[in-house]
């Protein structure tokens, strides 16, 4: 295990404001729904088409890259893609069309799949098995972040302004990083100093290890667990629960709040009492939240927002004990092209359920969404089985 130069908290938040950054530049997309339909003259199942090309790309790039993830410096790899990211993020807030934002969302999606595989390798191969649930609930604070702060400021400012103003001021946030991230991330070259890494051999053998499957598997029943309903989420709230499209900032802030304290949480609870025990109350209380919330009418604006902060918690919180489970099915060699493939099924996993989500919803006379109640059963059954699949999971460490 390489030895970093900052400390391991440090390390850890310095990759969670890189997090941040693509996770805001993936979730903004969501609450944008309503006006992105409005102004850009789309339908919902184009509107699902924009969310899922970055899911595809990022899927189908970071499965193409998987096989050399290896033989690179880890501090090299970011670098590069996180430029790429930064770039295509730039070009998102520049479209001015629904087929260029089309291409820029695939762009940044390539890049920013196998930028974000890379910082879980970085994790993982940096924090010890006994603290790893808890590191990864440090990273996955900026998704908290992300839906506190960074997604309602987005919206806000895209309601004032313009639906690009948020994709250019994730550009600037990204340069900044970027330029820390080059000046103090050290190398991460643990993974290169014993038995070499052939590219070819040893990705058919990864690919050959059962364990790893059924790794995938797990983050494949995770993801649509949750990804199921939440691209037409805001859409949901707006048409059939009557949360003003001026208040949809408050449901991401309270559910964002909320995360930030309880992924750590989360996270130290894993590594205390088991991560499977901590999984399964989490899969427990999202189903039944799930059920609540896509099956519910017009709600008063405080009852929708307790229900979005209990849905963020338990349904988001899932991946903290998932994500470290799966880091530890392959050995550290072969990682990082490991966490790629898990990059890759989560994508396009969440990919696949934002189609399948908009070939079953349909827009109503009056703007409601119908069918979304099909969506939460659907997550419902995944997360079931997926208590199953988490079970299967060994520990190659």
């Amino acid at each position: 295990m390489q030895k970093p130069i900052l400390s391991e908290r440090k390390l850890l938040l310095l990759l969670a404001a890189v997090q941040f950054t693509q996770i805001m530049d993936f979730m903004i997309m969501m609450p944008l729904g309503p006006q992105l339909m409005r102004q850009l003259d789309i339908t919902p199942r184009q509107f699902g088409g924009l969310i899922s090309s970055f899911a595809i790309t990022a899927g189908v790039v970071g499965l193409a890259a998987a096989p050399f993830t290896d033989r690179f410096d880890r501090r090299k790899l970011l670098l590069f893609c996180y430029a790429g990211f930064t770039l295509a993020t730039l070009a998102c807030g520049l479209s001015d069309s629904a087929a260029t934002l089309l291409w820029a969302r695939a762009i940044c999606g390539a890049f920013g799949g196998v930028s974000g595989a890379t910082i879980m390798a970085i994790v993982a191969d940096v924090v010890p098995a006994e603290r790893r649930a808890h590191g990864m609930g440090i990273i996955m604070t900026a998704f908290s972040v992300a839906a506190a702060l960074g997604v309602p400021f987005g919206l806000k400012l895209a309601q004032v302004w313009k639906w690009e103003a948020p994709f250019l001021v994730v550009a600037g946030i990204a340069g900044v990083v970027w330029i820390g991230l080059f000046r103090i991330l050290p190398p991460v070259r643990g993974h290169l100093t014993g038995e070499k890494v052939r590219s070819g051999k040893d990705f058919l053998e990864l690919l050959g290890n059962r364990n790893a499957w059924v790794g995938l598997l797990l983050m494949v029943s995770i993801v649509f667990g949750h990804f199921t309903i939440i691209p037409y989420l805001s859409p949901y709230l707006v048409g059939n629960v009557g949360v003003p499209e001026t208040s949809l900032f408050l449901v991401y802030l309270t559910g964002g709040l909320v995360t930030i304290f309880t992924g750590p949480f989360i996270g130290k609870m894993a590594d205390r009492h088991g991560r499977f025990r901590v999984y399964a109350i989490l899969v427990a209380g999202a189903c039944i939240v799930i059920r609540l919330l896509t099956s519910s009418g017009p709600l008063p604006l405080w009852q929708s927002l307790l229900l979005a902060g209990f849905f963020f918690a338990f349904a988001s919180g899932r991946f903290v004990p998932g994500q470290a489970t799966i880091s530890m099915a392959v050995p550290s060699n072969r990682r990082g092209a490991y966490m790629s493939l898990v990059a890759c099924a989560r994508d396009l996993a969440s990919g696949l359920t934002t189609a399948i989500g908009g070939r079953i919803v349909a827009e109503g006379a009056g703007g409601q969404l119908l069918h979304f109640e099909r969506l939460g059963w659907m997550a419902i059954g995944v997360s079931i089985l997926s208590l199953w699949i988490f079970r299967q999971v060994k520990s190659a460490e």
